[in-house]
């Protein structure tokens, strides 16, 4: 029998985690950035919901377990070298922590340019 996930071993050649974009579909805005390790991602594809690996606390997180600001899988893609993922999602409420829908709300180029 084989194992319809022996593909994720392909991106995990370099390092044990990979950055995962996660992208809305309705809107193309970036929501966050996270990091997948072998686990996370094949909960992810197991469930079609977002699963990561969190950096500091060493453990899975599912996103919006607690919140409810879940996010459902559209599609996932790798880029060429297979070291980054793009994941695109639906997005229920926001995606970042702070109540912001997107994690990218410092607007730091803005800010250098009127100095």
């Amino acid at each position: 029998m084989t194992d319809q996930f022996a593909f994720i071993e392909d991106y995990f050649q370099k390092a044990d985690l990979l950055p995962a974009i996660v992208q809305e579909r309705s809107t193309g805005e970036v929501l966050m950035l996270a990091y997948m390790n072998r686990e996370s991602m094949r909960k992810t594809f197991e469930t079609g919901y977002t699963w990561f690996y969190s950096r500091s606390r060493q453990e899975l997180w599912n996103k919006g377990a607690t919140s409810g600001h879940l996010q459902k899988v559209i599609d996932i893609r790798g880029d060429c070298d297979k070291d980054t993922l793009l994941v695109i999602v639906d997005q229920t409420g926001p995606a970042c922590h702070t109540g912001s829908h997107s994690c990218f709300f410092h607007q730091l180029w803005e800010e250098f340019q009127h100095e």
